[in-house]
C-alpha cells in the first residue's frame, strides 16, 4: 500500500495543463451532496476532465444506482486545517507513538498539503446512492477514520459485509474504468491527474497542479 507520505509521491514532477474547474451545481446529471458545502462553493468544483469521467462512470453503473458526490476541490487552508486537526487528535490519543508514526497514520486519512489531491481539483470524495438519493451500504460512512472504523474504511477491508463489499466493487469497477485511481485507505476517495495518480499509473508528470 502506497501512502501519500511516501517520498515517491512528492518526487513526481508537477505540471498543469490549464484545464478549468467546473461547478458541478451546473451539471444536473451528477447528484451533489451538501454535507461538505462551504460558503465559496469550492466543494462543488472539479477539473472539467474529472467531471466528464464521472459522467462516463455513472453511465457504467447498474440500473438504479448513481454517483453521489460529496466533495471536490479543497483549498490549501482547508486541507491544512483538516490535516493538523487529525494529526493533533492522533498525537493526543497515542502519546506512545513516535512523531513519525503519528505523521504516517495521519496520512491514512488526510493528505499532507504539499501533495494534496483535492487541492488540484482532480480529486473527489463520493459514494453510491439510489435514483432517489438514498445512500447504499458501503460498510462505513464517508470520511470514517481508520481509528474509528478499525480500518474498515480501507477499500479492500475484509471485515465489511457482503453487500458493502459488492457495492464497493461496483464503485471500483466504474471509476477505474474511466481512469481514476483510489486511495486505498479511503474507499470514497478517487483522483485523476494529481501526483498520486501519476505515480500509480506511471505518468511522467501531473496533469493538474495546486489551484
Amino acid at each position: 500500500m502506497i501512502l501519500l507520505c511516501d517520498p515517491r509521491v512528492a518526487a513526481v514532477p508537477g505540471a498543469d495543463d490549464g484545464e478549468p474547474l467546473v461547478d458541478l451545481r451546473g451539471i444536473p446529471e451528477l447528484r451533489l451532496d451538501g454535507r461538505a458545502a462551504d460558503p465559496d462553493g469550492a466543494y462543488a468544483r472539479l477539473r472539467k476532465g474529472v467531471a466528464e469521467r464521472l459522467l462516463a462512470a455513472q453511465d457504467a453503473l447498474p440500473d438504479g444506482l448513481r454517483l453521489l458526490v460529496i466533495e471536490g476541490y479543497r483549498p490549501y487552508r482547508s486541507q491544512w486545517e483538516i490535516f493538523t486537526g487529525y494529526h493533533d487528535e492522533l498525537r493526543r490519543a497515542h502519546p506512545d507513538w513516535s512523531p513519525e508514526r503519528v505523521y504516517e497514520e495521519t496520512t491514512k486519512f488526510v493528505s499532507p498539503v504539499e501533495v494534496a489531491p483535492h487541492s488540484t481539483g482532480g480529486a473527489v470524495d463520493l459514494t453510491l446512492c439510489t435514483a432517489d438519493g438514498v445512500e447504499v451500504d458501503m460498510g462505513t460512512a464517508v470520511d470514517a477514520t481508520p481509528e474509528a472504523s478499525g480500518n474498515a474504511c480501507f477499500t479492500a477491508a475484509p471485515t465489511i459485509g457482503a453487500l458493502a463489499r459488492r457495492n464497493r466493487r461496483i464503485l471500483v469497477d466504474a471509476l477505474t474504468g474511466v481512469g481514476l485511481v483510489n486511495y486505498p485507505t479511503e474507499w470514497w476517495h478517487w483522483s485523476y491527474g494529481d501526483r498520486y495518480w501519476a505515480l500509480l499509473t506511471g505518468a511522467p508528470h501531473t496533469c493538474y497542479g495546486p489551484v
